[in-house]
Order: C-alpha cells, then structure tokens, then sequence
C-alpha cells in the first residue's frame, strides 16, 4: 500500500488544458473519490495516475517515488475500467489470473490466488464460465477480482457502475466498501454521482475546470461547501439559492428575501459588507409548521420514507422535505421558515460562501 501525491499536475492536448494544477495528497489506505461533471478532468486525472497518460507538468508520487517516467505495470496500479474489459474468449477464472500469468508465476500459486479472490467475490460458481454467459453484475466482480489478485499498491476506478441498473449499482457500492474495509488498499474512485461519493468515500475531490474546487470529507462537502458550484453539485436536490439582502430588523441581523427573512449570525452579517448575496439551503433545514411566512405548495413529490414540497412565496420558492408521506396538496398554504443554523451566505457575483469568522 502507499499514499499518492499530485504536485501542480497539469495535462494539455493540444491547445486545451484539461487539468490546470491539480494538487491533491492521497494517505496510505484511503478511499477518494474524484467528483464532478463529464468534462472537468476527473478521468483524465486518473490516467495520469495510472500512467496512461502523460503529464504536461507537475509531480506524480506513490509511496514518496515520483513516478512520471514509469509505465502503468511499473507504477504497481489496478484499475477498473467502466466497461469491464474482460477477454471475451478466457473464461472467469483465465480472466482474473491473466496478469498473474504475465508475470510467470506458477501455477499452483495462481490457482490458489485466483481461487481466493473468487471464492471472497461470490465467483466460485462461475470460474469456467465465458464473460458472456455472465450478469453485468457478475463482470463487474470479475473485473475485481483481475485487480484484487495483483495485490497492487493502488486501486483506480474508473465509473465502474455506471453500465449497471440502479438497484446494482446499490449492491456494488456496498460490496466495493466493504471489500476496501477488508483490503485497507489506498483506492481512488472516479464519478459523476454524488451519492457513490458520498456513501464510498473518506475523503472527495469535487473538481471543476481541470482543477479541485474543493477537497475534504463527506460531511465538510455536505455541510460546508465553499463554492455554489460545489453545494449544487452535492445533495439531491441540491441547494436552492435565494437572492436577498442582509438587514437589521428589531435589532437582530436577518437575511430578506421578500415576505420571508430568516436570522443570521451577526458574524456572518458583518461580512457580507454591502455584497450581493445569494441565501443557500438545503430542503431538509426547510421548516414547514405553525410558524412563519405564509406560502402555497406548488408541487407534491413522495419519495417513500420522505416527501419534497415545493412552496413558494412573494419573493421565492423552496424545496423542502418532510418527513413521511405528506398529505398535502398544490394549491394548499402552510407556513415556512429556515433553521437559521444552517443557513448559507454566497457572493452572488463570485459564487463563494461567506466564511465565518474566527
């Protein structure tokens, strides 16, 4: 196992950088997720990892080596790929021990290795079986087990659910954590869903531009983005984001947005220093109940152990989720406000959060 480090790495092909100095540091035995949308470098990243692209500038370390002048098989990394890549004319077990077989390592020791690795991903069934006689599910494992039975220092993934249905991609999740709790093998996992990177993760990248936007653990994404991009990005549904002025009403500082205000800070309101702001908030620290400003729901949504309603107001409109099934319906009109300790000041001409203090 080994950490890995990017210094200020940067890829162009051609004219268009893709990744504008990346500096992001890996520990021994971490889980990391590079998050962001098709286009922002997140896979291109990756390969540079891997060794299957060059950098452009920058360091790549692994394990304290820098390794930019050494191939993909040199850098001790296994990666998997979103389509599996597996030899449609080796059967399971011939697949997982290929690169056991490249390195001539003797047989007995290969079956015994691949045997292993089958037996821990549920594949012992299915050894003498071709990659099309199997479930997408079943070739994912078996792309798996291709890189678990190396032993590498580094796993790479590369969007490897994104070929399988919904309630597959929940399976896989939960076996790829579980297999990285068991291994303790540092992993760097590639995604578009912030749900995967949410559940998998110690730590997530959320890149932007060929650069990371922000770097921390799920709860500091969630719960402290720095950017609008980045809180938009993370939850579902993500923020909604009201413009607003900063007040002084009945000698308490609130955020207005029309009819609706909510408290804030006073440290928080000292320094917004006359900026335009945009208020951030998540549909859960949305309050529907006996108090607060009159609003008429608009959309219904049950989501099973949860409900989004949508309300608006003179002045805005917000999602917020109720617990359970709702029985409310458009047209009705219920009272909102905001728990004013998770409220979320932007500069609406930057998009970067307002900081508290110290």
């Amino acid at each position: 196992m080994a950490d890995v480090e990017l210094r200020a790495v940067a890829k162009n092909f051609g004219k268009v950088a893709v990744c504008n100095g990346v500096d992001l540091r890996i520990e021994d035995g971490e889980f990391v997720t590079l998050l962001g949308p098709s286009g922002c470098g997140k896979t291109t990243t990756l390969n540079l990892i891997a060794g299957l692209e060059d950098a452009t500038a920058g360091d790549i370390r692994i394990g304290g080596k820098r390794v930019n002048h050494l191939t993909p098989f040199e850098r001790d990394v296994a990666m998997v790929f979103q389509n599996y890549a597996l030899y449609p004319h080796m059967t399971v077990a011939e697949n997982i021990g290929f690169t056991l077989r490249l390195r001539r390592m003797a047989r007995a020791e290969i079956r015994q290795r691949v045997s292993a690795v089958a037996e821990s991903l549920e594949l012992g069934p299915v050894l003498e079986r071709l990659p099309g006689q199997l479930s997408g599910g079943q070739q994912q494992r078996v792309a798996l087990g291709r890189a678990i039975v190396r032993e590498p220092q580094v796993f790479l993934f590369d969007e490897p659910f994104s070929n399988l249905d919904a309630g597959l991609r929940t399976k896989m999740r939960a076996e790829i954590k579980e297999l990285h709790q068991r291994l303790r093998v540092t992993s760097i996992f590639v995604t578009h869903d912030q749900e995967e990177a949410l559940s998998l993760s110690d730590r997530i990248a959320v890149m932007r531009e060929g650069r990371v936007e922000q770097y921390g653990t799920p709860a500091e994404i969630y719960s402290r983005p720095v950017s609008r991009y980045v809180a938009r990005f993370i939850g579902s549904p993500p923020l909604d984001f009201l413009p607003g002025v900063v007040a002084t009403e009945e000698g308490a500082a609130v955020f207005r947005m029309g009819a609706l205000a909510t408290p804030l800070d006073p440290r928080v309101a000292a320094t917004s220093g006359g900026l335009p702001l945009e208020l951030g908030v998540r549909p859960e620290h949305v309050i529907l109940g006996n108090a607060g400003t009159p609003a008429t729901v608009r959309l219904v949504q049950p989501v099973g152990p949860s409900t989004f309603v949508t309300v608006a107001w003179d002045g805005g409109s917000l999602i917020a989720r109720v617990p359970g099934m709702a029985s409310l319906a458009p047209g009705d009109v219920v009272r909102i406000s905001i728990a004013p300790q998770h409220v979320m000041l932007f500069d609406a001409a930057t998009g970067r959060r307002l900081s508290m203090p110290e």
